[in-house]
């Protein structure tokens, strides 16, 4: 898996009590599709209620193994309605997020967001790849597309 952006605000200095919760925006998008092989980008926007922090995470996920397996992976869990492979792109973003919100001194979302018990299958194995100029220029693609999607929103 390659990060290539990762954003963090700070919305409120001091958090208001009692509870927060974290909601996320996601998009997964097939990027390419070899015999053994799919990359995939994902965009992860998230936020709190109340307004205490935004997080955003963009990059392109690696799925290695059997056709069969690789395409349960793309399937949706049909409890959460949630597809398979986002839980494995949030355990390994899970980190960064750990990591940037303690820099920030923020809360960070819980490490079981998208329930951690749903694991990918044996046979698949999301690998994490070295920044290469191809997986950096597809990533780029994928950030500067995402920005015309919410310019034209706006």
């Amino acid at each position: 898996m390659v990060i290539s952006n990762l954003s963090a605000v700070k919305l409120n200095e001091k958090p208001p009590a009692g509870e927060l919760t974290f909601t996320v925006d996601a998009k997964l998008e097939e990027r390419e599709h070899r015999s053994g092989q799919v990359k995939i980008a994902f965009a992860l926007n998230f936020g709190t209620k109340p307004s205490v922090v935004k997080f955003g995470v963009e990059g392109i996920a690696i799925l290695s193994g059997k056709e069969a397996d690789i395409e349960k992976m793309m399937e949706m869990d049909p409890e959460t309605r949630i597809p398979r492979v986002l839980y494995g792109v949030y355990q390994q973003v899970f980190t960064s997020l750990f990591l940037v919100s303690t820099v920030m001194s923020s809360p960070y979302p819980p490490a079981n967001l998208f329930n951690a018990s749903k694991q990918a299958p044996p046979n698949v194995e999301m690998s994490t790849a070295l920044a290469t100029k191809d997986n950096l220029e597809t990533a780029q693609t994928t950030t500067e597309s995402a920005n015309v999607e919410k310019e034209s929103e706006q």
